[in-house]
């Protein structure tokens, strides 16, 4: 087989784009066309095809479908780290989650469900879990005269759901087999190691009790199916893949899925400004997040 790359011609380009887009929502603009082009090759070869003409074919295929699979994992740069952007999740742990479990006491709700949209490797929504982990600890401790340090990480009465999803089957298993390296570890610092970790040879294994807390599936952010009644969403550096139609038509969909006084929070370069009403900003230090407002309000 030549190993020449095979250059897209303008309207060969514009039949990828279309078709990303109408499968998954992600835009490849002008600027991206080149990255779109890079992992169009490794894709040709990988199914050793000659040209675009051949491949566009199997895309388009009930064959295909594995393959179109294929090359959306490929197009999502799988970019994450643990406790990335500390001053949002501040917020989120002690504003948000405070609130949060007064008011579900107050009402005698004891479920807790909160989505990772785009999760990735796992690294995201397993901060989410030791961090709620943390703060019911500390409510628990605070607002239970009799009570001692929870021996369980969820204590009783409450219960602990987050939903983990992306739309890479390979970033998928990785969040589920949640080993981690040395490296990847870097952020986590030493009281949380212990606590929701386990050593194994040179890798740090999330603990059972932690796993069982966090669900991961396949979910495209396209379609209508997605994980509704939660109590905050994390739907961080998913928005930058859109164009600002897919946009607005992703925030109408999260609205939904949050219950009423729920917060969204999404990517540090992200915003909500001039795309909705039907969110409020909300800020503490410099973190910030989207409290979704009742309808009608």
């Amino acid at each position: 087989m030549g190993s020449a790359p095979v250059r897209l011609s303008e309207p060969e380009l514009k039949l990828l784009q279309t078709l990303v887009y109408q499968e998954c929502g992600m835009y490849f603009d002008e600027r991206r066309a080149h990255f779109l082009q890079d992992r169009l090759q490794r894709r040709l070869k990988a199914c050793r095809l000659e040209s675009f003409y051949s491949y566009y074919r199997l895309l388009t295929s009930r064959e295909g479908r594995s393959e179109l699979a294929a090359l959306l994992e490929n197009l999502t740069v799988n970019e994450t780290s643990f406790f990335r952007n500390k001053p949002q999740l501040d917020l989120f742990h002690k504003v948000t989650m405070e609130e949060l479990l007064k008011e579900k006491q107050r009402r005698n709700e004891w479920s807790i469900r909160i989505w990772s949209a785009g999760c990735s490797t796992g690294q995201e929504p397993y901060t989410i879990a030791m961090l709620v982990c943390d703060a019911l600890a500390y409510f628990t401790l605070r607002n239970s005269p009799a009570a001692t340090t929870p021996k369980s990480l969820v204590p009783a009465p409450w219960r602990v759901e987050i939903v983990a999803s992306d739309i890479s089957y390979a970033a998928l298993r990785a969040g589920q087999e949640g080993s981690y390296s040395e490296q990847q570890m870097e952020p986590v610092d030493h009281m949380y190691r212990l606590r929701y970790f386990d050593r194994v040879g040179d890798r740090y294994v999330v603990k059972q009790a932690l796993k069982e807390m966090v669900h991961f599936d396949f979910h495209n952010l396209k379609t209508e199916y997605l994980p509704r009644h939660n109590d905050a969403i994390f739907c961080r550096n998913v928005m930058i893949y859109f164009d600002e139609a897919e946009q607005k038509r992703l925030v109408e969909k999260l609205f939904h899925c949050l219950h009423p006084g729920g917060m969204l929070f999404i990517g540090h370069a992200e915003s909500l400004l001039g795309m909705t009403e039907k969110f409020r900003m909300v800020h503490h230090n410099n973190g910030t997040a989207y409290e979704r407002m009742e309808e009608g309000a």
